[in-house]
């Protein structure tokens, strides 16, 4: 397992994983980017949209999975077309479904662990193709290349800040810790705003009684998550889900980049096997956060991650 130093040097007054985190999030922006949105219908009847950059001639198209409840239209997805764009390479941006700001047609949507639509779009990439996930789109990469490997196609790929075990994730949300509860308002109340109304349309398969109720995300996923996705309760969906017990199947170069003081998923949740995999390149930085990586400067921010995991890329690119 080659061990990439930590050449992080996070912002100046931005050395708190939280700081990272939250500062992240606003300063990246929406860019104006010449990409085009496309609705690709998907084999069992629903869609996803995505956004399309074209490549150049011959140049590698990168797919790329975004976080949860978020969008190709978050910071980093942007940060990192953009690297793309300057690269000449293409890209597809998956909105996961029901993340695109339309609704999706079946009952199910997306989960950490569900890799049909990443596997699916992975198919119809040209060559030479890699990946990038960020956080739940980390997880579902990882697991992607657990299950099918070189199948995929994919001469590289890179996870960031993924969530190796989610029962710790669901445990620190749900804590009501001070910083917590505000990952938690993020995500909870838009993840309960679609459920209910797939419960309206769905009345068999969900109790939108029970989901308004919810106040944990572990509620939601053991109401919702679990029984659309076929898991027995939301302790099976972690367990079956996460990643860092399946890190020893990967066999594609895969860069995976955590922050120890990333609140929801430390490095510290990185298994201790993963330096026998000749496959795996960690990168492990004492700062960063959550999706954070904000070098340079408050007024001047540089946003470190995505240019370490496009220029890795290229070197995985052109080495033998």
């Amino acid at each position: 397992m080659p061990l990439l130093p930590d050449d992080f040097r996070p912002a100046a007054g931005l050395w708190d994983g939280h700081a990272q985190t939250f500062f992240g999030k606003v300063a990246r922006l929406s860019l104006a980017l010449p990409v085009r949105r496309e609705r690709r219908e998907t084999p069992d009847g629903d869609f996803v949209d995505v956004d399309v950059l074209a490549a150049q001639a011959g140049a590698p198209t990168v797919l790329v999975l975004h976080g949860l409840e978020s969008s190709s239209q978050a910071g980093y997805v942007q940060q990192t077309l953009q690297g793309l764009a300057a690269r000449g390479w293409g890209a597809v941006a998956l909105n996961f479904r029901g993340c695109s700001g339309q609704p999706n047609r079946l009952a199910r949507s997306y989960s950490s662990g569900d890799t049909t639509d990443a596997r699916w779009l992975v198919s119809r990439l040209p060559a030479p193709r890699a990946a990038v996930g960020f956080s739940l789109g980390a997880s579902v990469l990882l697991n992607l290349l657990a299950q099918d490997g070189e199948k995929t196609g994919l001469f590289a790929a890179a996870a960031v800040c993924a969530p190796f075990d989610l029962a710790f994730g669901a445990r620190y949300l749900d804590s009501q810790q001070r910083f917590a509860r505000v990952y938690l308002t993020n995500f909870l109340p838009s993840l309960k705003e679609k459920a209910l109304e797939k419960a309206r349309r769905f009345p068999a398969l969900l109790d939108a009684g029970a989901i308004a109720r919810a106040r944990t995300l572990r509620d939601f996923d053991h109401l919702v998550t679990a029984r659309l996705f076929g898991f027995a309760s939301a302790e099976d969906y972690y367990a079956q889900s996460s990643t860092g017990p399946k890190l020893s199947r990967l066999s594609v170069p895969t860069l995976l980049v955590s922050a120890e003081d990333d609140a929801l998923a430390p490095a510290s949740n990185l298994p201790a096997h993963t330096h026998r995999h000749d496959a795996l390149h960690v990168l492990c930085t004492t700062a960063g956060g959550h999706l954070g990586y904000v070098a340079g400067s408050v007024l001047r921010p540089r946003f470190w991650v995505e240019e370490r995991v496009l220029a890795w890329l290229e070197e995985r690119l052109t080495s033998p």
